[in-house]
């Protein structure tokens, strides 16, 4: 029997001869008077929307810097205003022999192309096998300073979008990296000749690698002199 028919027979007189309902379905009717036709698909409990965040921390995000909702007791404070006028600026005392200059050449921001141009040829292996460790330590570190300012220079480029400079400065950098590449290679040699020397001073019995405290390391012994034989005189004619 359809609901509708259900709640409208209560309404209608015992004496038209109708059936009423059985007393247990009436907390079910009831229902279904007071619920509405159509349900929502979700059977979740929908919670009440709150008109108030209480929370503290709303809104602040450091990765969007965003900041407080209320205003800070420095908020009210005056900003510090830039000085515009270079007249009025401080002096601000810079020592001339700082380390970071040795990023700038001739303590300019951004170096020419003419200026990056004007390099000679990358030293060659044979002319550092004559130059000593110091000379070699000294000229290594030169270069990875050269290759610094030229990394700052490109930063700046890049920085500036100025569109000139690329080719001069990475001809100037090849070279660098070309005398470096050149520095390995004689330290390399070096090193297979001391250990070759090494492995032949450990069978060498004047040559005491263990020495300690002042001892010699290399004691040469006693050489014998190879007997001579005498040469025989040619004999005169007279004779």
């Amino acid at each position: 029997m359809p609901s509708r028919m259900v709640l409208r027979m209560p309404l209608r007189t015992a004496s038209v001869g109708t059936l009423m309902p059985p007393i247990f379905l009436t907390p079910f009717l009831q229902q279904l008077a007071i619920k509405p036709s159509r349900l929502d698909f979700s059977t979740t409990a929908q919670k009440s929307l709150r008109t108030r965040d209480r929370n503290k921390n709303r809104g602040v995000s450091a990765l969007r810097r965003t900041g407080l909702k209320k205003p800070l007791s420095m908020s009210k404070e005056p900003l510090p205003q830039p000085v515009l006028d270079p007249a009025k600026r401080s002096k601000i005392q810079v020592d001339p022999n700082h380390g970071l200059w040795g990023f700038f050449k001739d303590k300019k921001a951004l170096s020419t192309p003419e200026e990056d141009y004007a390099h000679g040829r990358p030293w060659s292996v044979e002319e550092l096998r004559q130059k000593s460790w110091e000379d070699l330590h000294s000229l290594w570190w030169v270069c990875v300073k050269e290759r610094n300012r030229l990394a700052t220079d490109k930063y700046e480029r890049e920085r500036l979008k100025a569109g000139h400079g690329d080719y001069e400065a990475g001809e100037r950098d090849k070279a660098v990296r070309r005398t470096q590449r050149a520095i390995k290679h004689a330290l390399t040699e070096r090193w297979y000749a001391w250990e070759d020397a090494r492995k032949v001073a450990q069978n060498d019995p004047d040559v005491n690698l263990a020495a300690r405290n002042g001892e010699p390391t290399y004691t040469p012994g006693a050489f014998e002199d190879d007997p001579v034989e005498e040469e025989e005189q040619p004999r005169s004619a007279t004779a």
